[in-house]
């Protein structure tokens, strides 16, 4: 994306800023579906955590996908996108019956994970269908702090519990429809998770009258020149082969379903800061931005790689900086970062924000969130604006307080 353009928006709508771009999202939309071309029935449900923006979801919408929630929030903001019901997915963790409850009366998809909640669900509404998460004990992400696969992860049913879930199932003679995993974030080794799959379809043969799969995602997708990122394509035709094989033992071909977030999100998102200031030490260059963790948490939360890129200055002589934050905590985005030479006031770029960025920011230090601009048709659109000290405000309660002096 052209320098010039990221500044005038910059500097239309303010810093710091996230910047989406619709041409990234569609084209990760179309490989995806390319990659599986050969399976009949196949769906993708945007993971909304990833980026929850009505306007994104909106767009995705449009591409034909469905929706993973993993909240009732977010199922509401789906339906307010404008998604069916009936293509979104509910995958919670650790709520009550009473969300779920309140989510399948929506018409909904619910997915559980949890025997206690199965069993009560199952109980009392074995007329209404449910999905089932499983998990593999497979680890198939590249960092542990981002993989839900392995033997201590609190999401999913283990699979060595399969018994216990038949136990439950013939009790309560409740419906199922789907049977799910996702081993985690950032898949580096497709076999890992071929190896996941086979065990989703030895579970799946457990089930009789299934209407999906849902493999989740966790896709990889590259952070810099040269990084590694998931092979979809030979991902797709592994699995494909697989999952017929499967089908043919199952006597029919049911729906194929993948949860992708940051693999159709990540690489669209930018966000732009403006230094305030070069700070020179003993030892090190500081470059201190108008922005902290409480608008880009990733790097100090999973030591996230972020691209930083001048936008002010893109063919200056390369310098080494550390770029840090406002916040008055350690908020340190790249030490020792090769950049063209940093000037206060200069436009700092952010690559690969679309997702699990703007959606973690916070209001940390009594800062504003910023503002997010979608480019749609090579037009730029504001699809949030910059939050106000009556956004701060808005729900606080200031009650009188009698003058101890």
């Amino acid at each position: 994306m052209k320098e010039k353009f990221l500044i005038e928006i910059a500097n239309e709508y303010g810093s710091p800023i996230y910047v989406y771009d619709a041409k990234i999202i569609s084209a990760q939309y179309r490989r995806l579906v390319s990659s599986f071309s050969k399976i009949k029935s196949l769906k993708i449900c945007y993971a909304a955590k990833a980026l929850s923006n009505i306007s994104i979801l909106s767009f995705i919408r449009s591409l034909g996908a469905g929706l993973d929630t993993v909240s009732i929030q977010e199922v509401k903001l789906g339906v307010e996108a404008g998604f069916d019901p009936d293509s979104i997915i509910y995958t919670p963790n650790g709520v009550s019956l009473d969300e779920i409850e309140e989510v399948s009366s929506m018409g909904v998809r619910i997915n559980i994970d949890n025997l206690s909640l199965l069993e009560q669900f199952g109980a009392k509404h074995p007329n209404k269908p449910v999905c089932i998460r499983i998990n593999p004990h497979i680890m198939a992400g590249g960092n542990s702090k981002i993989s839900v696969g392995h033997i201590d992860s609190k999401f999913g049913i283990s699979v060595h519990q399969i018994p216990h879930i038949l136990r439950i199932v013939k009790n309560t003679q409740m419906k199922i429809n789907g049977i799910h995993m996702h081993t985690g974030s950032d898949i580096l080794d497709i076999d890992v998770f071929l190896n996941a799959s086979e065990i989703l379809f030895e579970t799946a043969k457990n089930f009789k009258n299934l209407e999906f799969i849902d493999f989740g995602s966790g896709f990889k997708v590259p952070y810099f020149d040269g990084d590694v990122e998931t092979n979809i394509e030979e991902l797709g035709l592994k699995l494909t082969q697989k999952f017929k094989s499967f089908s043919k033992q199952y006597g029919r071909e049911i729906e194929l379903v993948f949860e992708p977030g940051k693999f159709l999100v990540s690489q669209a998102g930018y966000f732009i800061a403006k230094v305030n200031v070069i700070k020179q030490t003993t030892s090190t260059v500081f470059a201190q931005l108008d922005t902290g963790f409480n608008h880009l948490l990733r790097p100090m939360l999973y030591g996230s790689h972020h691209e930083i890129e001048n936008i002010s200055n893109p063919n200056g002589k390369k310098r080494f900086y550390s770029v840090v934050g406002y916040i008055c905590e350690t908020d340190t985005f790249g030490n020792n970062r090769k950049i063209s030479e940093i000037s206060e006031g200069d436009y700092l770029l952010f690559k690969n924000c679309g997702a699990y960025c703007y959606n973690m920011s916070s209001n940390y230090n009594s800062r504003y969130r910023p503002a997010e601009v979608f480019l749609l048709d090579n037009k730029s659109y504001l699809i949030r604006k910059r939050e106000t000290i009556k956004d701060i405000l808005r729900n606080q309660i200031k009650i009188e307080i009698p003058d101890k002096k």
